[in-house]
């Protein structure tokens, strides 16, 4: 009887362990998250690899949930997940904690008309005001085109 009293225990506290976990899109299928600092610090190391990240939650789209951007433990390097609309929807309540993303990382490079047009759209989705004169020059972006992440509750 204290065997499976025991047992069940372990279920159960399994069962509360997976249950504080958000999974969102495919399963994740590598072993092991490369560090977001590492990433931004040598982003055309990884480009057009797909990687693991993992980091904590500053943002998420605040219209249709289709990018997160992650944070290293210092809070010095971001790392945007981005995922086509409606494939996944990152939860608004998941800013703060900690998530564990897949994907490959793209390049993007923008001209200075590209790059204005994505901070006003970034602007306007987060409520923030923007200014063009703000935007200097084209530039060159990396960021996760997500497959799948689990958010840890």
């Amino acid at each position: 009887m204290m065997v499976a009293l025991l047992v069940l225990g372990c279920v159960g506290a399994a069962g509360a362990a997976a249950a504080a976990e958000m999974h969102l899109g495919k399963p994740l299928t590598l072993s092991h998250a490369v560090p977001v600092a590492e990433v931004a610090t040598d982003p055309a190391r990884y480009a057009g690899k797909t990687l693991q990240v993992r980091g904590k939650i500053t943002e998420v789209c605040e219209r249709m949930g289709c990018w997160m951007n992650l944070v290293d433990p210092t809070g010095k390097s971001s790392l945007r997940v981005k995922v086509n609309d409606g494939e996944i929807v990152f939860p608004k309540s998941a800013i703060g904690k900690i998530a564990v993303a897949e994907g490959k990382l793209v390049e993007l490079r923008l001209t200075r008309e590209q790059a204005i047009a994505r901070a006003r759209h970034e602007a306007a989705e987060q409520g923030r005001p923007f200014s063009p004169d703000s935007v200097k020059s084209g530039t060159t972006l990396y960021q996760i085109q997500g497959t799948g992440a689990v958010i840890q509750e």
